[in-house]
C-alpha cells in the first residue's frame, strides 16, 4: 500500500500527525490518544498497515477496501 494513501486513511478516522521523526511519523488518534508510528517508505506492506490501524483503535484499511 502506498504511504500517501494510508496516511490520508489515517486523516479520515481522526487521526493527526503528533511528532516528524527523521524515520518515522508519530500518529495520534485525537479521540483515544492512542499512538503509532508510521515509517518513511513508499509502499508499507499489509500488515504494517493493520498494527498500525489496531494500535491506533480505527478500523483496518484492508477490511474497507
Amino acid at each position: 500500500m502506498k504511504r500517501r494513501r494510508f496516511i490520508k486513511y489515517l486523516a479520515t478516522n481522526g487521526c493527526t500527525i503528533a511528532r516528524e521523526g527523521s524515520k518515522h511519523t508519530l500518529f495520534r488518534n485525537r479521540k483515544t490518544g492512542e499512538l503509532s508510528t508510521v515509517p518513511r517508505h513508499a509502499d508499507l506492506k499489509e500488515n504494517l498497515c493493520r498494527k498500525i490501524c489496531k494500535d491506533l483503535g480505527i478500523p483496518d484499511i484492508l477490511s474497507d477496501m
